[in-house]
């Protein structure tokens, strides 16, 4: 669905009357968890079918009013993005490739069949509300603020079809360091009989939808032991997809780097950079469908020295073993991948901005 508005937004600014003390927000940003606590504001933009988007303003954080019937509560017409502001040494504030999400949420709208948002207005978006809630981007190391950008059908009807208004609104909440005692190989569980998405379905669009999928087979994987759940194809569940939020990178013993690829899997923007920093040290990258069989024999044979997963929210994440019923592949005690442990310091290098950025992904938001 096309976007109807064809300028820029002007963003109105209603300052919240109950914001935090510093005091208050200080003791937050010293333990903030994950997803826990949010800033004072919020954006809210409006789309209708006749208008476009319209009414782009900032606003006090709070609930969201929605009319029983609104099609999001029904349908499921429901998108978003997950990025970060990261405080660099100066106390600038910058995102990292927050182009590659607005193209990503553009994506997902037109597979939900939502209007497209233009990607000036949603940087645009980024930088309003983290400019007024600047004093909620952390600065201890490895911590930052997590940007939650929505949009949602919010007509009132319950016909079965395209909703004609949308609501757009980004989120704020500080960020922790996800691994309190350090980056730790992780085990994972194999979910042979839950599938995360299936051909010509959803699984490449960025919808709650996929992750209401993966929570039962996620709290299975918590059943025995592991941190994340990782999905086969649907069809027949012979080929690897992706964990139930991050994706999956293979290192083979020559150097190069192997990456699931399918319509079903979301594309990753922290993989993509990730395989790009990798390319830039000579490492040859494959994109391609993977089965279990071979990364069950590339372990064994040592052909597969490294595995890792990646995403947002934890970066890298070494994988030491993948379990599942009748399925043991790697050491529960494995150490990190050298090549996994360098790659992540070198992007989160770049995001801190401790490192150049030789690829411009780095845009200020304040």
């Amino acid at each position: 669905m096309s976007d109807a508005t064809t300028f820029p937004l002007t963003f109105e600014h209603v300052p919240s009357t109950s914001a935090r003390e510093s005091a208050e927000r200080e003791a937050i940003l010293a333990d903030p968890g994950f997803g826990k606590h949010f800033t004072d504001h919020m954006v809210q933009i409006d789309w209708s079918v006749d208008a476009g988007w319209h009414e782009a303003r900032v606003t006090p954080y709070g609930p969201l009013q929605l009319d029983p019937a609104a099609s999001v509560l029904h349908y499921a017409q429901e998108i978003f993005e997950g990025l970060k502001a990261y405080r660099h040494a100066d106390d600038s504030i910058w995102s990292f490739r927050p182009e590659a999400n607005a193209a990503r949420l553009r994506r997902s709208a037109t597979r939900l069949a939502l209007p497209e948002l233009a990607e000036a207005d949603f940087v645009e978006s980024l930088r309003r509300l983290v400019s007024i809630d600047s004093a909620w981007v952390p600065s201890a190391p490895e911590t930052s603020l997590y940007l939650r950008p929505f949009m949602i059908a919010t007509e009132a009807f319950l016909g079965v079809r395209a909703a004609q208004k949308v609501g757009y609104y980004v989120i704020a909440s500080p960020a922790g360091a996800y691994f309190a005692t350090g980056v730790t190989p992780v085990s994972i569980w194999i979910s042979d009989h839950y599938s995360r998405a299936g051909r010509g379905g959803m699984g490449a669009a960025k919808t709650g939808g996929n992750y209401a999928s993966s929570l039962l087979p996620q709290a299975e994987a918590y059943e025995h032991g592991c941190a994340q759940v990782l999905f086969l194809d649907s069809e027949e569940q012979t080929y690897i997809e992706e964990l139930g939020g991050m994706n999956v990178v293979l290192v083979y013993r020559d150097g190069t780097l192997v990456t699931p690829q399918s319509d079903s899997i979301l594309e990753g923007i922290t993989r993509d950079s990730v395989l790009e920093l990798a390319e830039d040290r000579g490492h040859r990258v494959e994109r391609r469908r993977v089965s279990l069989a071979e990364w069950r024999d590339g372990v064994a044979s040592g052909d597969i020295t490294e595995v890792f997963a990646c995403g947002t929210a934890a970066v890298i994440t070494p994988i030491a073993q993948l379990k599942g019923d009748g399925v043991e592949i790697g050491s529960a005690d494995a150490a990190p991948g050298e090549l996994t442990m360098s790659l992540r310091d070198e992007l989160t290098d770049i995001q801190y901005g401790r490192r150049d950025d030789p690829h411009g992904w780095m845009t200020r938001l304040a």
